[in-house]
């Protein structure tokens, strides 16, 4: 049995690859209609990812940061 403390290891929001540090923004599915003689054609889904950059924060530790938050940090100072 897992205690409390082995699942907060696994939780994807806390290691996730592409996803903002600072504001948790994460990647979407989008899907772009395209009309063809007044009829919407199906087209596939696409998954957009946020941009995000590595960014040092102010207390030394590099994370992995939308520009959207880096842009509100950099104004902050």
């Amino acid at each position: 049995m897992a205690s409390q403390k082995d699942k907060s290891f696994f939780h994807p929001s806390l290691h996730s690859g592409k996803q903002c540090a600072i504001c948790g923004k994460k990647s979407i599915m989008v899907q772009r209609l395209v009309k063809l003689r007044g009829k919407y054609n199906p087209t596939t889904k696409k998954r957009k990812y946020p941009n995000l950059q590595w960014v040092k924060l102010p207390s030394g530790k590099r994370v992995l940061a939308c520009t959207k938050c880096i842009k509100a940090l950099s104004k902050r100072k």
